[in-house]
């Protein structure tokens, strides 16, 4: 018991009727009815009904108080009538009847109200501990910590232990830009702070150490999306030795698998098999059925290669395309044909306005069997007939096509198949399906530096080790590398490690780094490989983005309790901010003006 409260707001029921009580919490909602005042007291757990009658000589306080004002109040728990029953409070059968109240903190005017859904984001972040004491905010982040709570059982039932790694350390060419931290006791040098445990998750195995775990803090500096966080985000990391991606599959299946259907509030948990496994989808399947290697399985709309048509049509824009060495694809929309012509012409724009694309055909079938549509005239019988087939359309439906160069099947087909699917109302809003991306490509073409480079992680293992690397065109070649995808998210990410320095020379020499790039860059984990390294991999799931898939958010903002906003600046805190020119100099860093902007450079 404590001098505020003997109990919370979310736990008065009916068996302690007749009991003297205290509630301490925030005034949520208050009503006057003919000289009786009622408000709903809410604190973490929950509302109570607060009833204060003329006798208790309160009226004119409590009715004077703004909302969100903090009180105390003291008094008897009555049993409501049965008209006055409230379903849908946990405490909804009782009310308090007050005798006492203490203002513990009072509110001289809000900055908005907290019902008020319509409130511009940047004002609810400025005032973040006013915004997430509202219901929804309240539900998502107690969702955040028993998800979290849930995987730390989940890893040490299959026998993980939890290790943490630093926080300051080396800037590395990982994929994006490091955030860096000014030494102050080593004047000019900058730690950087982590955009993945990678090496030292990596380290820790060859020390031994076999099955580790945590909640690791993330920092990236990136450009912000509905879902990734700007700065910095959490993900579970851990890394196993003495595997094969099997094994790991195994582990996160267990965890992942089971995390869902706990969490799934009746929703369908589909993995594709009657087992635990997921469904395993190689990314070049991914890519030519879906147009993406986060396929929302959901969408039941399958893309077709038809480019081999396309070739021996008359329809010259297409095959400029293709000569080009680009793709035509057909994505199918059944029962579509009968959409009015606006409805066509809206997708239309929307494919050249927000895709970029030079315009988006179709053909439709009419229920006679006739195929109408800007496209059908280029086309032979045979060849609308085929097309048709191949995409497993009839009367009713219509087909639409996109022709796109060699590396946009991603940026153009996915979202047109996405688009289509949410058009016609076909992705099934009840269901999680999970499933593996694998086989990605170990590099890939840069167009604008004109080299090879890493694709994916690049201390992922090549499939078919050295062999595959002096022998095959290293745009052939695979890497054990592979991503986990929940409804047209990735929600994690790994590889089979390269364990071998040979292996690890010869794999960043193709992609244009030295061996002695590599030792400067990497030299803690390759010296460490070659003191007797253990084959090991790891995987890495975004506990954000799994959290606002469970709780159905379309921002990952709204499931981080103080987060960034779409500029990366925190407006409650006022970061990033400057510092002062004391500080400045203590870590021997100087401004050096430039026209329209400020930079700062160690000197």
């Amino acid at each position: 018991m404590s001098i505020y409260r003997t109990h919370t707001c979310g736990e008065l029921t009916t068996k302690d009727v007749g009991q003297t009580v205290s509630l301490s919490g925030w005034i949520y909602r208050r009503r006057d009815h003919g000289g009786v005042a009622f408000i709903d007291l809410r604190d973490h757990y929950g509302v109570t009904q607060i009833v204060f009658h003329p006798d208790c000589g309160l009226i004119n306080d409590v009715t004077h108080l703004t909302l969100e004002s903090v009180v105390k109040v003291t008094g008897v728990v009555v049993k409501r009538d049965a008209a006055q029953v409230n379903p849908n409070m946990a405490t909804g059968d009782i009310e308090l009847e007050v005798k006492s109240m203490e203002i513990l903190s009072k509110v001289e005017k809000l900055p908005w109200a907290l019902a008020d859904d319509s409130i511009p984001e940047d004002l609810r972040l400025k005032y973040r501990m006013l915004d997430l004491r509202r219901e929804r905010l309240q539900h998502n982040l107690k969702m955040r910590s028993d998800v979290i709570a849930f995987l730390r059982r989940k890893m040490w039932d299959n026998g993980f232990r939890e290790y943490q790694t630093p926080i300051l350390t080396s800037s590395s060419p990982e994929g994006a830009r490091d955030f860096l931290v000014p030494s102050r006791l080593n004047p000019g040098k900058f730690y950087a702070l982590p955009q993945a445990p990678q090496q030292f998750k990596q380290l820790l195995m060859v020390a031994g150490y076999d099955r580790y775990f945590q909640i690791a803090p993330c920092f990236r500096d990136e450009d912000p999306r509905a879902d990734r966080s700007p700065g910095e985000f959490y993900q579970l990391d851990m890394e196993m030795s003495f595997v094969t991606q099997d094994d790991i599959f195994a582990v996160m299946e267990d965890v992942i698998g089971d995390l869902f259907r706990h969490f799934a509030d009746g929703k369908e948990v589909v993995t594709g098999t009657d087992s635990k496994a997921f469904t395993r989808i190689p990314f070049d399947e991914a890519l030519m059925k879906y147009g993406s290697d986060k396929p929302d399985l959901r969408n039941p709309l399958v893309v077709q290669n038809v480019a081999d048509i396309f070739e021996a049509s008359e329809f010259t824009a297409f095959k400029g395309v293709l000569k080009n060495g680009g793709h035509v694809r057909a994505i199918p929309a059944p029962k579509a044909a009968d959409k009015p012509r606006s409805w066509f012409d809206k997708l239309v724009s929307w494919a050249t306005t927000d895709l970029g694309a030079g315009g988006l055909g179709y053909i439709t079938c009419t229920a006679e069997g006739e195929f109408k549509g800007p496209i059908a005239k280029f086309l032979s019988d045979a060849q609308v007939k085929e097309i048709f087939t191949r995409c497993g359309m009839g009367k009713g439906d219509v087909v639409f096509f996109m022709a796109c160069g060699k590396h946009q099947v991603m940026k153009m087909v996915g979202p047109v198949r996405t688009k289509l699917a949410e058009e016609l109302d076909l992705i099934d809003k009840n269901q999680y399906r999970l499933c593996w991306i694998v086989d990605f490509p170990m590099y890939e073409y840069d167009e604008d530096n004109k080299k090879v480079d890493f694709s994916h992680n690049p201390f992922s293992m090549p499939q078919g080790g050295m062999e595959a690397l002096e022998g095959q065109d290293p745009l052939t070649i695979k890497a054990f590398q592979y991503d986990l995808v929940c409804n047209g998210y990735e929600i994690s990410s790994g590889a089979i490690r390269n364990h071998r320095p040979e292996v690890m020379y010869k794999a960043f020499e193709i992609a244009g780094y030295s061996a002695e790039t590599v030792d400067a860059k990497f030299g803690g984990m390759i010296n460490a490989f070659k003191l007797g390294a253990p084959p090991h991999g790891g995987n890495a799931p975004g506990i954000d983005r799994i959290v606002m898939i469970l709780c159905d958010e379309p921002n990952i903002r709204e499931v981080i309790a103080f987060p960034l906003n779409g500029r990366a600046q925190d407006l409650m805190m006022g970061a990033p901010s400057e510092v002062s020119e004391q500080q400045l100099r203590e870590l021997n860093i100087r401004h050096t003006s430039i026209p329209g902007q400020q930079q700062v450079k160690a000197s």
